[in-house]
């Protein structure tokens, strides 16, 4: 395609899998620690999805990824680029994910690569898909597709682990097109503070602390704060702060300000945070969706809050969404998308 360098979402797609998991039953995993009332109230969840033996994170990024192409009616020869932001918590390790959705959608024609920046991925894939699109005259359709389990690693009985009880499963994919001038993306801006890169964490099952015979049956509940008191103080001080900037200057690259925001994608986090979020930004609880009936599906969230937004009539023509992410490591960052 020739001079429309403006890059839209022609579509997105969801898979979600059958099983759920109440407050009820989560408050119960804590052993009493937390009340349901408490896990509905504090931690904003209703229930949250469990994946089956079945559903891996590849097997629901390729789920995910077929129902996308259904939405948008694109031919999977059409796609040139396929950026996976499934986890690396999958069906094998090392086998490649983007690869995997190429191979069972049969994009034949498209080159493949997995990204990874925790649950801030699909927002970080957007910049860079954006960019690739702008860079290369040879990319003009580029699909960002993952899975997520990693709620499979937590253990309830963990008191410092209750910020991420919410840990859901699912899929998302969204396709992005050269020259396409509806859902245009605007300025993206990440944020990363390498001095919490180690402060959560699977800890037992890599190549310094690998699984043994002795470890086993922790070892596949292992996600953890390995750093709790410092990740969060660090937290504490940074976080909103962070937040706030990626926000306003991925407006200030729009050419925007707070004022323009029409709707918040943002991932699931607990509902006191949540409303502070609105609060500071001053949109009402209608301009956007809280994931208390999903919980927290990673990188997949700010796909599922627009896929939703768009089915509950949320997106008009002309609005501007503001797709907000956080992941551990720790990242923070946003894009604009103009929609309609």
């Amino acid at each position: 395609m020739a001079e429309n360098k403006n890059i839209g979402i022609v579509g997105t797609g969801i898979y979600l899998p059958k099983q759920k998991m109440s407050a009820h039953t989560i408050a119960k995993a804590t052993n009493g620690v937390w009340t349901e009332e408490a896990v509905i109230e504090k931690l904003g969840i209703k229930e949250k999805y469990i994946a089956n033996d079945d559903e891996g994170a590849q097997e629901m990024s390729y789920l995910a990824a077929v129902d996308c192409l259904n939405n948008t009616k694109v031919d999977p020869l059409e796609i040139d680029v396929i950026l996976s932001i499934t986890e690396e918590w999958k069906e094998y390790p090392l086998t490649t994910s983007a690869l995997y959705v190429q191979g069972k959608i049969g994009a034949t024609n498209a080159w493949g690569i997995d990204l990874q920046n925790r649950c801030c991925t699909s927002v970080s894939a957007l910049k860079i898909a954006k960019d690739m699109l702008v860079a290369d005259d040879e990319i003009d359709t580029i699909m960002i597709v993952g899975g997520y389990r990693n709620g499979d690693f937590v253990d309830y009985t963990d008191k410092n682990m209750s910020m991420m009880y919410n840990l859901s499963a699912g899929g998302g994919a969204m396709i992005l097109r050269k020259g396409y001038d509806k859902n245009i993306i605007l300025g993206s801006h990440i944020i990363g503070d390498g001095t919490l890169a180690r402060s959560a964490g699977v800890e037992i099952g890599g190549s310094k602390n690998p699984i043994t015979c002795q470890n086993i049956d922790q070892a596949y509940k292992s996600l953890k704060l390995m750093e709790p008191v410092r990740m969060k103080e660090r937290l504490n001080d940074v976080s909103m702060k962070n937040w706030f900037t990626c926000i306003d200057e991925s407006l200030r690259k729009s050419s925007l300000s707070r004022d323009d925001i029409d709707y918040l994608a943002i991932l699931h986090i607990k509902r006191s945070g949540h409303n502070a979020m609105l609060s500071e930004l001053n949109l009402r609880n209608d301009q956007t969706i809280y994931l208390e009936n999903y919980g927290h599906i990673g990188q997949i969230d700010q796909i599922l809050s627009l896929h939703l937004a768009k089915e509950q009539g949320k997106l008009q023509a002309g609005d501007h969404a503001c797709l907000l992410a956080a992941g551990i490591g720790y990242v923070w960052a946003s894009s604009i998308v103009r929609w309609g």
